[in-house]
């Protein structure tokens, strides 16, 4: 089977996942939630209620209103965002492009990191490199998100501040008052590509400063995690026979490592960054509301809190579709990194 079959078939069974991801989140929402809450407030007369009740069938059988809801999916009338005060739609536009800056940069860091570490932790395998790599892998892996993220805020905004010298922004997306001073015409939602592409450098350093802290506490954890992964998947590969045979015919070292060893390392590697991407892409919630950016984990633990059932579900389909999106990339990337891959 060639790769653009495959690629074929799998997107039409990621359908019906996305299909089975949508029958269990709306059950569940409808069951422990209050639909009505998304559209009503404790202002609302018992007219409108009733006729928002109607109009979206909340007075029908459960299963009626999920093909109300299948049918509104479909055709991205996805309903009212009550914590984004927008269009579900409207809200997905402006507060995805944000969560999806944070994640590239995030996912930068986690892989200039984890992967050289993983690295330089299998050759020196037992020597005092491998021990630092390990502990730091270790303490990336235990220290909590929630943590690390007020400890970033203190030392690197309230505590350098305090003594006078640079500090970077602790919430927020952009400076308003610069932004205002500053516009930037939105074309792909993303402020710093954006910025940087109509040459507003101001705003493309201010919303990476704002970027630094919440990015460092998103990758920390992943970097611990890629770095383990790196250098087991490493230490597998170094001590195959085909690297043995490299070594004895007396191939250079630098040769062994980056041209035979190093590209099958990576493919468990690849999988996890793929995964890990799909991830941080979904919104990660805790980091984001730590920070107060205004990304997709931040409207889905507004969502949350505030019963909100519309934005929770939306958020839910929108991760199953990047997971199942960024799965569908990792096995194609898999054809390229390792022909012995059939499919």
């Amino acid at each position: 089977m060639k790769i653009y079959e495959y690629a074929i078939r799998r997107i039409f069974l990621l359908i019906f996942v996305i299909f089975g991801v949508t029958i269990i989140t709306f059950i569940f929402t409808r069951v422990l939630l209050n639909p009505l809450a998304a559209y009503i407030t404790d202002k609302t007369p018992p007219d409108a209620v009733i006729a928002i009740i109607q109009a979206h069938g909340f007075d029908r059988p459960i299963y009626e209103q999920y093909f109300i809801y299948l049918k509104d999916l479909v055709t991205l009338d996805w309903g009212w965002s009550n914590v984004g005060h927008m269009a579900l739609t409207d809200a997905i536009r402006t507060f995805f492009p944000a969560t999806v800056e944070l994640t590239i940069l995030a996912i930068i860091i986690t892989v200039l990191i984890g992967v050289p570490l993983g690295i330089i932790s299998a050759l020196k395998n037992n020597k005092w490199q491998d021990h630092a790599s390990r502990i730091f892998s270790l303490v990336g892996i235990s220290i909590p998100v929630f943590w690390l993220g007020l400890s970033l805020q203190y030392a690197f905004t309230y505590w350098t501040r305090s003594i006078g010298l640079p500090f970077l922004p602790s919430t927020g997306r952009v400076d308003p008052l610069l932004l205002i001073q500053n516009p930037v015409q939105g074309w792909t939602g993303m402020l710093m590509l954006d910025s940087f592409l109509q040459g507003n450098f101001v705003i493309t350093l201010d919303v990476f400063k704002h970027l630094i802290l919440p990015a460092i506490t998103l990758a920390f954890l992943n970097v611990g995690i890629l770095t383990r992964l790196t250098r087991s998947s490493m230490l597998e590969v170094i001590r195959q026979d085909y690297i043995t045979m490299a070594k004895a015919y007396g191939l250079p070292r630098r040769v062994i490592i980056y041209k035979y060893a190093l590209k099958n390392a990576m493919i468990p590697v690849i999988t996890s960054v793929g995964l890990i991407f799909g991830g941080m892409l979904g919104g990660a919630i805790i980091t984001e509301s730590i920070f107060s950016y205004p990304g997709m984990g931040w409207l889905s633990y507004r969502a949350i809190v505030f019963n909100d059932s519309n934005t929770i579900l939306a958020y839910v389909v929108v991760v199953a579709i990047i997971f199942v999106s960024v799965n569908l990339l990792v096995d194609i990337i898999y054809a390229w990194l390792d022909p012995r891959i059939k499919y």
